[in-house]
């Protein structure tokens, strides 16, 4: 076994692990096979010469005073729990016939001969080095796919369980996509691809290691929103917001610093094609984008357009605002089933209570002006001389 350690070099190489975790493995696999031989409560310690490409074990024992009660340790279980001689620790005083200058405290080391156990030992250090090395490949892909949550997944579909779950191949793990991760309507069979947020790496007991995805949060449009459109990925455009009924409608609020930049045409893109594209991959999803304000009242008017709003009271405290609204605006601000109040509420963070005024607000246009909003309500415009 004296070259073992440039066989641990080629098991790093194959296995796709670095140097360094190739010999934690093989320092763990050599104390576990000590232990085996000897006692679990053994204590052990490895030297590795890099120059020499060898390793020694060496058994450690500790000296401790006559009466401690590590001496002594407790093995079996209840209730059939007994005290046996701990053979990590040694007394001072039993110490001290080795060597008179032993102190407390001082650690004792002997060398431990792997290979005088012959093939048991081999064996043993075998499955262990195969156990550990399959730990390090395991945590160097937790750690690489730990890195990547929050971004956007390609993989193709292996299969659908009963429990409708999608599995997904994605490089060197599966994925796992849950009935209530994907939209409504969409269906998969065995070779599609498919685009998905990362939400996190977890470990199973069934399915191991594993990567789940999903295509309804917030964050897989904000995602997707970053690929498609170049301001947003180089921070040119900020993303301050988002909101979802997946499927249906999403609301998203940008902004930017930039005075020559105008985030709501850049998000759309010429003639739509960017939100088109967007909306496209997330099963015809509407998406609105809006010109994020930071005063209240400004951004609760964007995020229930297309209504036009009269007034707005914001109660900070309770993070509630009041909306005054015509009746021929209401529908538009409550939408189909709600949807609408419901993707403002959740952008904003406010609370929205609609409160119906009389009058009413029309758009006119005509062939040679723009299109012009009037009311018939002059209650916003008494404010102002107030």
């Amino acid at each position: 076994m004296e070259k073992i350690l440039d066989i641990i070099e080629a098991i790093a190489h194959e296995k796709n692990i670095s140097k360094e975790h190739a010999l934690d493995a093989f320092k763990e696999a050599l104390v576990n096979t000590a232990k085996k031989l000897t006692s679990f409560t053994s204590h052990f310690e490895i030297i590795i010469n890099n120059d020499t490409k060898t390793y020694t074990i060496n058994k450690v024992i500790t000296v401790v005073a006559d009466n401690d009660r590590q001496l002594f340790t407790k093995v079996g279980k209840e209730p059939n729990i007994r005290e046996i001689e701990s053979d990590s620790f040694i007394s001072i005083s039993e110490a001290k016939d080795f060597d008179d200058s032993i102190e407390i405290g001082d650690a004792l080391k002997e060398e431990f001969i792997l290979e005088d156990h012959g093939r048991t030992a081999s064996a043993n250090l075998f499955k262990e080095l195969e156990y550990h090395v399959q730990r390090r490949i395991e945590q160097d892909l937790f750690e690489k796919y730990r890195e990547k949550v929050g971004s956007v997944m390609l993989g193709t579909v292996n299969r659908v369980d009963d429990e409708n779950n999608t599995h997904v191949e994605i490089g060197e793990l599966k994925g796992i996509m849950s009935q209530r991760n994907r939209i409504k309507g969409e269906s998969y069979k065995r070779g599609d691809s498919i685009r998905a947020l990362l939400r996190y790496v977890s470990v199973d007991p069934e399915y191991g290691l594993f990567l789940e995805l999903t295509r309804t949060s917030p964050k897989f449009l904000e995602a997707l929103m970053a690929t498609e459109v170049p301001e947003i990925d180089d921070g040119l455009v900020e993303i301050v917001g988002s909101a979802r009924i997946p499927g249906e409608r999403a609301k998203i609020a940008l902004k930017t610093e930039q005075m020559n930049i105008d985030p709501i045409g850049a998000a759309v893109g010429v003639k739509g094609v960017r939100i088109n594209a967007v909306s496209n991959e997330l099963n015809h999803e509407n998406i609105d984008c809006i010109d994020f304000s930071p005063i209240p009242e400004v951004f609760i008017t964007r995020a229930l357009s297309p209504a036009i709003t009269q007034s707005i009271k914001v109660i900070a405290d309770e993070k509630k605002a009041i909306v005054n609204i015509t009746g021929d605006q209401k529908a538009k601000a409550i939408g189909r089933s709600g949807i609408n109040i419901r993707l403002a509420s959740m952008l904003t963070g406010y609370t929205i209570e609609l409160n119906e005024v009389e009058g009413v607000t029309e758009r006119q246009t005509d062939s040679s002006s723009p299109e012009v909003t009037k009311t018939k309500d002059t209650t916003a415009l008494a404010d102002l001389f107030k």
